[in-house]
């Protein structure tokens, strides 16, 4: 049984916290102090995907003691805060990393020895809106490696541990499918600008068009800087790949394919959309403002990101 702390445990942190509660691991989640107060008092309540129960698992404001292992779960614009705010208790842990985007591993990196970090890309969807509960979306996978360095021991055991909760696979290119879940992820912008669902977002001709914009201009700015791209569960890389390759049509007609697959349990919104419902920052300088910078340096037009 490993030590863990979540900590910036919202929609995702709370529920991989839920999962591996259920699973016997002990699990202390830090969180804003209305999600801590009601889970305090009433335990933390699952829906969704993995159907309805509560557990009763600890939670803090801060965080006051050395885990072995610790999942940053907060949005990429709070990493550096967290971790200086908690350095004291995180020189000895391993660090795992869950933010969508690029920059998170490198900001984590010039804090505290690279050596102690894992990277996740998260493919699971879950949302946060009501203190004490949260609602998993669709279950998805997680896939970890090193971003530096090749898998090793700590990567498997990381591995192991998370599959207690969700299905996880080990990548030696995990910046490549950190890319491959950027692209997914510059969509993300629609939902927040429109307050539509995806799916609604691919039932218009001008949004979905756009959509398909957004994740061209990302994928050549990629394929510019040299980068392999990673598949991820349920998302081959080619099938990214051909999007820059296909007629629009038939690259919407593609997208909304999977777009059906993750709104089985009902319409997605997205995590961009989510930190607006709840008067929160957006990572959207993480996402589409990744690509509209790299593409400025690589002298690739971005107009749309």
């Amino acid at each position: 049984m490993a030590n863990i702390a979540i900590l910036g445990a919202g929609a995702i942190g709370s529920g991989l916290g839920a999962l591996l509660t259920h699973a016997g691991q002990a699990v202390t989640l830090v969180g804003r102090p209305e999600h801590v107060h009601r889970i305090q008092a009433q335990g933390l309540h699952v829906e969704g995907a993995f159907g309805d129960f509560t557990v009763q698992v600890p939670a803090a404001k801060a965080l006051d003691f050395q885990p072995e292992v610790a999942f940053l779960t907060m949005k990429t614009q709070d990493v550096v805060a967290a971790v200086q705010a908690n350095r004291q208790f995180l020189e000895h842990a391993l660090l795992v990393t869950f933010q969508n985007g690029l920059r998170s591993d490198e900001l984590v990196a010039e804090l505290l020895p690279a050596a102690q970090l894992v990277s996740s890309v998260v493919i699971m969807s879950a949302s946060y809106l009501t203190p004490g509960t949260v609602s998993v979306l669709y279950p998805g996978a997680l896939v970890v490696g090193r971003p530096a360095a090749p898998v090793d021991r700590t990567v498997e055991e990381t591995a192991a541990l998370l599959r207690q909760a969700v299905p996880t696979k080990v990548s030696s290119n995990i910046i490549g499918a950190h890319w491959l879940k950027l692209l997914i992820n510059l969509n993300n912008a629609l939902p927040a600008l429109t307050d539509l669902s995806l799916a609604q977002i691919y039932a218009d001709s001008y949004l979905r068009w756009l959509a398909v914009a957004m994740m061209r201009e990302g994928l050549r700015t990629a394929q510019q800087a040299g980068v392999r791209l990673e598949s991820l569960p349920e998302t081959p890389a080619l099938l990214i790949r051909l999007l820059g390759r296909l007629p629009v049509g038939l690259a919407v007609r593609m997208l909304a394919l999977s777009v059906r697959r993750v709104e089985r349990l009902g319409p997605f919104y997205g995590s961009t959309h989510q930190s607006l419902q709840r008067g929160r920052p957006t990572e959207i300088d993480y996402l589409n403002g990744a690509v509209a910078r790299l593409g400025a340096q690589l002298d690739v037009a971005t107009p749309f990101n």
